[in-house]
């Protein structure tokens, strides 16, 4: 089966296809020559993954599914959430986003968040959408090498470490995309 997963961040794919059985060929939107930047004009994180999603189905023919992650700090009332790749401007620069997330928190007691992932599936029956959430909390600055996005500044809950400086396999396990991930893997096994 070939499926589209609609973004150009290398990162998440090779995430993804980690957790992909070898049943499933994962296409990126430069395997299909999309190029063009996808509109994410809806309000909530299910509403630009379904978006993506459709964009993707109704422009290139390709089953597709497509994410949207936000990260839901609590003391600053939900935000970045949908804003979060966009957080510090349009140039999507996780440095600057960082930033300007640790400077918003500096005064700040409650420093819970959590990531919320909606992947959306289209192309297949119905549209679905699988949801995933990861609570933890904000550090007080950057740790780690890997990961990519908040991932120096977000600690689950229940570990002494950042996503930056888990194991893959471990982020995969208990993160949110990889929570979403596998709802939709045990969807795909469930019609194959």
């Amino acid at each position: 089966m070939k499926i589209v997963f609609a973004t150009n961040n290398q990162n998440k794919v090779k995430e993804v296809q980690a957790l992909l059985p070898n049943s499933i060929e994962l296409m990126s939107l430069k395997d299909i020559e999309c190029f063009e930047d996808i509109p994410e004009t809806q309000e909530t994180i299910k509403g630009n993954a379904l978006q993506k999603a459709n964009y993707v189905y109704d422009n290139y023919g390709f089953t597709c599914f497509a994410d949207d992650t936000g990260l839901e700090v609590n003391a600053l009332n939900g935000a970045p959430g949908i804003y979060s790749a966009r957080y510090a401007g349009p140039d999507k620069n996780s440095e600057n986003n960082i930033e300007k997330l640790l400077t918003e928190l500096i005064h700040k007691k409650d420093r819970s968040a959590r990531f919320k992932t909606v992947i959306a599936l289209v192309g297949i029956n119905e549209p679905k959408t699988f949801e995933g959430i990861c609570k933890g909390e904000i550090t007080t600055k950057k740790e780690g090498e890997k990961g990519f996005g908040y991932d120096p500044v977000f600690k689950p809950n229940g570990h002494t470490s950042t996503f930056s400086q888990m194991p893959l396999s471990t982020k995969n396990t208990i993160g949110h995309r990889g929570k979403a991930v596998q709802q939709l893997i045990t969807f795909l096994k469930s019609i194959n």
